[in-house]
Protein backbone atom coordinates (compact mmCIF):
# COMPACT_ATOMS: atom_id res chain seq x y z
CA UNK A 1 0.00 0.00 0.00
CA UNK A 2 2.85 2.38 0.78
CA UNK A 3 4.25 1.74 -2.70
CA UNK A 4 0.89 2.43 -4.33
CA UNK A 5 0.53 5.68 -2.38
CA UNK A 6 4.04 6.80 -3.34
CA UNK A 7 3.49 5.96 -7.02
CA UNK A 8 0.15 7.79 -7.13
CA UNK A 9 1.52 10.85 -5.32
CA UNK A 10 4.48 11.14 -7.71
CA UNK A 11 2.22 10.85 -10.72
CA UNK A 12 -0.19 13.45 -9.35
CA UNK A 13 2.66 15.96 -9.11
CA UNK A 14 3.50 15.41 -12.78
CA UNK A 15 -0.16 15.61 -13.81
CA UNK A 16 -0.54 18.89 -11.93
CA UNK A 17 2.32 20.38 -13.94
CA UNK A 18 0.67 19.20 -17.16
CA UNK A 19 -2.60 20.82 -16.06
CA UNK A 20 -0.69 24.06 -15.49
CA UNK A 21 0.82 23.83 -18.99
CA UNK A 22 -2.57 23.22 -20.62
CA UNK A 23 -4.15 26.07 -18.63
CA UNK A 24 -1.39 28.40 -19.79
CA UNK A 25 -2.04 27.41 -23.40
CA UNK A 26 -5.78 28.01 -23.07
CA UNK A 27 -5.27 31.38 -21.36
CA UNK A 28 -3.10 32.53 -24.30
CA UNK A 29 -5.28 31.15 -27.09
CA UNK A 30 -5.98 34.72 -28.26
CA UNK A 31 -2.44 36.07 -27.76
CA UNK A 32 -0.82 37.24 -30.99
CA UNK A 33 2.12 35.04 -32.02
CA UNK A 34 1.83 32.75 -28.98
CA UNK A 35 3.36 29.27 -29.26
CA UNK A 36 1.81 26.48 -27.21
CA UNK A 37 3.79 24.12 -25.03
CA UNK A 38 3.34 20.39 -24.75
CA UNK A 39 4.24 18.38 -21.65
CA UNK A 40 6.06 15.05 -21.91
CA UNK A 41 6.58 12.52 -19.14
CA UNK A 42 9.31 10.10 -18.11
CA UNK A 43 9.07 7.03 -15.90
CA UNK A 44 10.72 7.15 -12.50
CA UNK A 45 13.03 4.42 -11.24
CA UNK A 46 11.44 0.97 -11.51
CA UNK A 47 12.27 -2.24 -9.64
CA UNK A 48 12.32 -5.69 -11.25
CA UNK A 49 11.06 -8.51 -9.02
CA UNK A 50 11.79 -11.98 -10.43
CA UNK A 51 9.34 -14.84 -9.97
CA UNK A 52 10.09 -17.86 -7.80
CA UNK A 53 12.24 -20.55 -9.47
CA UNK A 54 9.50 -23.21 -9.13
CA UNK A 55 6.77 -20.92 -10.49
CA UNK A 56 5.85 -22.73 -13.70
CA UNK A 57 2.44 -21.18 -14.23
CA UNK A 58 1.78 -20.43 -17.91
CA UNK A 59 1.99 -16.70 -18.70
CA UNK A 60 2.24 -14.47 -21.74
CA UNK A 61 4.06 -11.66 -19.95
CA UNK A 62 7.82 -11.61 -19.21
CA UNK A 63 8.98 -13.42 -16.11
CA UNK A 64 8.87 -11.41 -12.91
CA UNK A 65 7.10 -8.20 -12.06
CA UNK A 66 8.15 -4.65 -12.69
CA UNK A 67 7.18 -2.13 -10.02
CA UNK A 68 7.41 1.50 -10.99
CA UNK A 69 7.42 4.58 -8.81
CA UNK A 70 5.22 6.77 -10.96
CA UNK A 71 6.06 9.41 -13.54
CA UNK A 72 7.67 12.83 -13.63
CA UNK A 73 7.46 15.75 -16.01
CA UNK A 74 10.41 15.35 -18.39
CA UNK A 75 10.01 18.63 -20.28
CA UNK A 76 7.57 21.14 -21.71
CA UNK A 77 8.37 21.42 -25.41
CA UNK A 78 7.66 24.57 -27.39
CA UNK A 79 5.53 23.77 -30.43
CA UNK A 80 6.69 26.22 -33.11
CA UNK A 81 4.17 25.39 -35.83
CA UNK A 82 2.74 28.30 -37.84
CA UNK A 83 -0.40 29.96 -36.51
CA UNK A 84 -3.24 31.23 -38.68
CA UNK A 85 -2.85 34.67 -40.27
CA UNK A 86 -5.56 37.29 -39.78
CA UNK A 87 -5.77 40.35 -42.02
CA UNK A 88 -5.89 43.63 -40.05
CA UNK A 89 -5.04 46.25 -42.68
CA UNK A 90 -2.90 48.09 -40.11
CA UNK A 91 0.42 49.33 -41.49
CA UNK A 92 2.47 48.32 -38.42
CA UNK A 93 1.05 44.82 -38.07
CA UNK A 94 3.56 42.28 -39.39
CA UNK A 95 3.19 38.49 -39.59
CA UNK A 96 5.72 35.86 -40.57
CA UNK A 97 4.73 33.47 -43.31
CA UNK A 98 7.60 31.11 -42.47
CA UNK A 99 8.01 29.03 -39.31
CA UNK A 100 10.92 29.51 -36.87
CA UNK A 101 11.59 33.11 -37.91
CA UNK A 102 11.49 35.66 -35.08
CA UNK A 103 11.70 39.42 -34.70
CA UNK A 104 14.59 40.70 -32.59
CA UNK A 105 13.71 43.11 -29.79
CA UNK A 106 15.63 44.74 -26.98
CA UNK A 107 15.17 43.25 -23.51
CA UNK A 108 16.25 45.08 -20.34
CA UNK A 109 16.71 43.07 -17.12
CA UNK A 110 16.23 44.22 -13.53
CA UNK A 111 19.83 45.48 -13.39
CA UNK A 112 19.42 47.66 -16.47
CA UNK A 113 21.49 45.42 -18.73
CA UNK A 114 20.17 44.95 -22.27
CA UNK A 115 20.13 41.81 -24.36
CA UNK A 116 18.42 40.50 -27.48
CA UNK A 117 14.97 38.98 -27.18
CA UNK A 118 12.81 37.20 -29.74
CA UNK A 119 9.10 37.37 -30.48
CA UNK A 120 6.62 36.27 -33.14
CA UNK A 121 4.14 38.97 -32.16
CA UNK A 122 4.29 41.64 -34.86
CA UNK A 123 1.69 44.08 -33.50
CA UNK A 124 4.12 47.01 -33.38
CA UNK A 125 3.56 50.73 -32.88
CA UNK A 126 5.57 53.95 -32.81
CA UNK A 127 6.19 56.09 -29.75
CA UNK A 128 7.97 59.44 -29.24
CA UNK A 129 11.50 59.07 -27.91
CA UNK A 130 13.98 61.94 -27.71
CA UNK A 131 12.44 63.96 -30.51
CA UNK A 132 12.19 60.95 -32.81
CA UNK A 133 9.76 58.06 -33.26
CA UNK A 134 10.76 54.60 -32.03
CA UNK A 135 9.29 51.33 -33.30
CA UNK A 136 8.25 49.29 -30.27
CA UNK A 137 6.36 46.11 -29.38
CA UNK A 138 2.91 46.12 -27.76
CA UNK A 139 4.55 46.34 -24.32
CA UNK A 140 7.02 49.10 -25.29
CA UNK A 141 10.19 47.11 -26.03
CA UNK A 142 12.33 48.60 -28.84
CA UNK A 143 12.34 46.64 -32.09
CA UNK A 144 15.86 46.06 -33.48
CA UNK A 145 17.21 46.38 -37.01
CA UNK A 146 19.62 43.97 -38.71
CA UNK A 147 22.54 45.59 -36.84
CA UNK A 148 20.69 45.08 -33.51
CA UNK A 149 20.07 48.81 -33.04
CA UNK A 150 16.68 50.20 -31.96
CA UNK A 151 14.68 51.32 -35.00
CA UNK A 152 13.87 55.03 -35.04
CA UNK A 153 12.23 57.40 -37.54
CA UNK A 154 12.26 61.20 -37.90
CA UNK A 155 9.40 63.14 -36.34
CA UNK A 156 6.53 63.55 -38.78
CA UNK A 157 6.80 60.04 -40.21
CA UNK A 158 3.30 58.80 -41.00
CA UNK A 159 3.58 56.15 -43.74
CA UNK A 160 5.11 52.68 -43.61
CA UNK A 161 5.61 50.10 -46.33
CA UNK A 162 7.10 46.65 -45.64
CA UNK A 163 8.62 44.41 -48.28
CA UNK A 164 8.21 40.60 -48.11
CA UNK A 165 11.86 40.33 -47.05
CA UNK A 166 11.51 42.68 -44.08
CA UNK A 167 12.64 46.06 -45.42
CA UNK A 168 10.57 48.84 -43.85
CA UNK A 169 10.27 52.12 -45.79
CA UNK A 170 8.98 55.21 -43.94
CA UNK A 171 7.50 58.30 -45.57
CA UNK A 172 6.34 61.72 -44.35
CA UNK A 173 3.11 63.58 -45.07
CA UNK A 174 4.43 64.70 -48.47
CA UNK A 175 5.12 61.10 -49.47
CA UNK A 176 8.90 61.55 -49.37
CA UNK A 177 10.98 58.63 -48.13
CA UNK A 178 12.59 59.63 -44.82
CA UNK A 179 14.01 56.27 -43.69
CA UNK A 180 14.55 52.74 -44.93
CA UNK A 181 15.56 50.01 -42.45
CA UNK A 182 15.82 46.24 -42.40
CA UNK A 183 13.97 44.58 -39.55
CA UNK A 184 16.13 42.33 -37.41
CA UNK A 185 15.00 38.76 -38.15
CA UNK A 186 16.51 35.55 -36.76
CA UNK A 187 15.91 31.98 -37.86
CA UNK A 188 15.94 29.84 -34.71
CA UNK A 189 16.94 26.30 -35.62
CA UNK A 190 16.71 24.97 -32.06
CA UNK A 191 13.51 26.51 -30.64
CA UNK A 192 13.55 24.18 -27.62
CA UNK A 193 16.40 26.27 -26.23
CA UNK A 194 14.24 29.41 -26.04
CA UNK A 195 13.74 30.70 -22.51
CA UNK A 196 10.47 32.52 -21.77
CA UNK A 197 10.85 36.02 -20.29
CA UNK A 198 7.16 36.90 -20.12
CA UNK A 199 5.02 39.09 -22.37
CA UNK A 200 5.55 36.66 -25.27
CA UNK A 201 9.30 37.42 -25.32
CA UNK A 202 12.05 34.78 -25.33
CA UNK A 203 15.82 34.83 -24.97
CA UNK A 204 18.28 32.31 -26.34
CA UNK A 205 21.49 31.05 -24.68
CA UNK A 206 24.73 31.38 -26.61
CA UNK A 207 24.79 27.89 -28.12
CA UNK A 208 26.50 27.27 -31.48
CA UNK A 209 24.05 26.39 -34.24
CA UNK A 210 20.96 27.48 -32.27
CA UNK A 211 20.10 30.50 -34.44
CA UNK A 212 21.02 32.38 -37.63
CA UNK A 213 20.59 36.12 -38.09
CA UNK A 214 19.05 36.61 -41.52
CA UNK A 215 21.20 39.52 -42.69
CA UNK A 216 22.76 40.34 -46.03
CA UNK A 217 22.20 37.67 -48.66
CA UNK A 218 20.21 35.58 -46.16
CA UNK A 219 17.42 38.15 -46.15
CA UNK A 220 15.97 36.46 -49.20
CA UNK A 221 14.83 33.64 -46.87
CA UNK A 222 12.61 35.98 -44.85
CA UNK A 223 8.86 35.71 -45.32
CA UNK A 224 6.82 38.48 -43.69
CA UNK A 225 3.47 40.06 -44.52
CA UNK A 226 2.26 43.58 -43.74
CA UNK A 227 -1.24 44.28 -42.48
CA UNK A 228 -1.69 40.88 -40.88
CA UNK A 229 -1.04 39.17 -37.54
CA UNK A 230 -0.20 35.58 -36.70
CA UNK A 231 -2.61 34.10 -34.20
CA UNK A 232 -1.60 31.59 -31.53
CA UNK A 233 -1.19 27.98 -32.62
CA UNK A 234 -3.38 26.75 -29.74
CA UNK A 235 -6.17 24.37 -30.79
CA UNK A 236 -8.82 24.84 -28.11
CA UNK A 237 -10.50 21.55 -28.94
CA UNK A 238 -7.26 19.63 -28.53
CA UNK A 239 -6.41 21.47 -25.30
CA UNK A 240 -9.83 20.73 -23.80
CA UNK A 241 -9.49 17.03 -24.60
CA UNK A 242 -6.07 17.02 -22.95
CA UNK A 243 -7.47 18.91 -19.97
CA UNK A 244 -10.24 16.36 -19.44
CA UNK A 245 -7.92 13.36 -19.86
CA UNK A 246 -5.39 14.80 -17.43
CA UNK A 247 -8.11 15.63 -14.90
CA UNK A 248 -9.44 12.07 -15.07
CA UNK A 249 -5.94 10.66 -14.58
CA UNK A 250 -5.44 12.97 -11.60
CA UNK A 251 -8.73 11.81 -10.06
CA UNK A 252 -7.76 8.16 -10.61
CA UNK A 253 -4.47 8.59 -8.78
CA UNK A 254 -6.18 10.51 -5.98
CA UNK A 255 -8.63 7.61 -5.66
CA UNK A 256 -5.70 5.17 -5.49
CA UNK A 257 -4.27 7.07 -2.53
CA UNK A 258 -7.66 7.06 -0.80
CA UNK A 259 -8.13 3.29 -1.29
CA UNK A 260 -4.58 2.57 -0.11
CA UNK A 261 -5.24 4.61 3.01
CA UNK A 262 -8.42 2.64 3.68
CA UNK A 263 -6.54 -0.66 3.27
CA UNK A 264 -3.85 0.48 5.70
CA UNK A 265 -6.58 1.35 8.17
CA UNK A 266 -8.07 -2.15 7.83
CA UNK A 267 -4.66 -3.73 8.39
CA UNK A 268 -4.04 -1.63 11.47
CA UNK A 269 -7.48 -2.56 12.77
CA UNK A 270 -6.76 -6.30 12.30
CA UNK A 271 -3.46 -5.98 14.16
CA UNK A 272 -4.99 -4.17 17.10
CA UNK A 273 -7.69 -6.82 17.43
Amino acid sequence: MLRSMLTAANTMNALQERLDTISHNIANSNTVGFKRREASFAELLAQQVDRLPNDEAPRETPAGARYGNGARLASTMLVSTQGALVETGRALDFAFTAANQWFRVQVTDANGATTIGYTRAGNFSITPMGGRLALVTSDGRPVLDEANRPIEFPAGTIGFQLSPTGTLTATNAAGRVVARVNLGVTAIDRPQLLEAQGDNIFTLPDVPGAARELNGNLRGQIGVKQGALEQSNVDLGEEMVGLMATSRAYQLNARAISISEQMLGLINGMRSS
